[in-house]
Order: C-alpha cells, then sequence, then structure tokens
C-alpha cells in the first residue's frame, strides 16, 4: 500500500509546453514512451532551460490533463513570467489534493513510479476521496545524493 496524505493546496498555476499524447490512455507502456520522447526533446531543444530561465523556484512539473477530448503533457515551471509563445497557462484549484511522496534515479523513474503509486494504489485506498479530473501533476522538488526528490498532486473531492 502507498503511503500518502491527503492536503489542502492553494490554487496555482503553472506555465508549460505540452505534447498530445496520442496512446489509449491503458497503454502504459506506449504513454511512457511518448512521454519520455517529449522530454528528451524539451531537454535536447533548450525549451526546458527556458522554462526554468522563468521559474520562481527550482520545481519541475510534469503535468497531465485532458482537454478538449485530447490527452495532454506538459513540461512547467511556476512563474510569474508570460512564458513562451507556445506554452499554455495550466490552473490548479485550491483544494484538498492526495499526495505520494517519493525518490527515482531518474525524472522518468520518478514519474512512473509516482503515478503507479498514486493511481494503482493510494487513490484506490482513499476511499474518502475521489479523483474527478482536472490537471495532475508529478513535482520534482530537489536532486541529492544521485536521486531525484518529488511529489506526484492529483486534486480530490470528498465522496
Amino acid at each position: 500500500m502507498a503511503d500518502y496524505t491527503i492536503e489542502e493546496k492553494d490554487g496555482f498555476s503553472v506555465v508549460g509546453i505540452g505534447t498530445e499524447l496520442k496512446s489509449n490512455y491503458t497503454d502504459f507502456a506506449g504513454l511512457n514512451k511518448e512521454k519520455t520522447d517529449f522530454w528528451q526533446a524539451v531537454s535536447q531543444d533548450g525549451r526546458l532551460e527556458a522554462l526554468k530561465a522563468i521559474a520562481i523556484n527550482d520545481y519541475i512539473f510534469a503535468v497531465n490533463e485532458a482537454i478538449n477530448n485530447k490527452m495532454m503533457h506538459y513540461a512547467g515551471v511556476m512563474t510569474e513570467a508570460k512564458g513562451p509563445e507556445e506554452a499554455r497557462i495550466i490552473q490548479f484549484p485550491k483544494g484538498e489534493y492526495l499526495v505520494v511522496k517519493g525518490e527515482g534515479n531518474t525524472s522518468d523513474e520518478l514519474a512512473n513510479k509516482l503515478s503507479g503509486l498514486a493511481f494503482g494504489q493510494a487513490l484506490p485506498d482513499a476511499k474518502s476521496y475521489a479523483y474527478v479530473g482536472g490537471p495532475n501533476t508529478t513535482v520534482e522538488m530537489k536532486r541529492q545524493n544521485g536521486f531525484i526528490y518529488g511529489e506526484m498532486w492529483i486534486p480530490v473531492v470528498r465522496k
């Protein structure tokens, strides 16, 4: 069983650069490959560094959101700046969030581990809460001793 907490968070915004995920939502291998390819591209072409340059903290957000019947995935940061032209402002509502903490050797490993724990164990265990959609995110918070530490934040409502 995954360790998780339910935390009250103020509403916040993330400025992100995104891609549409084409794999079926149950095709975890396909989705993970698409996300990995996307992160490699934004890391290599300088778009991630451009986002980091306008960030108000060191957090890197990997956001998942369904928009207009499309599954979108974003690389983002918290910022008060406008961001690049292709960027989108993703609004996270004030409210309760299911939070799962973890660590990984790579960003991919951290995101996959946290997503699996959050959606596969923590949400089913949190019987008084439900995820009703909206953006969810994996947040890379720090790198230390060769590990990446972070959390998964999923907005939830009481049943």
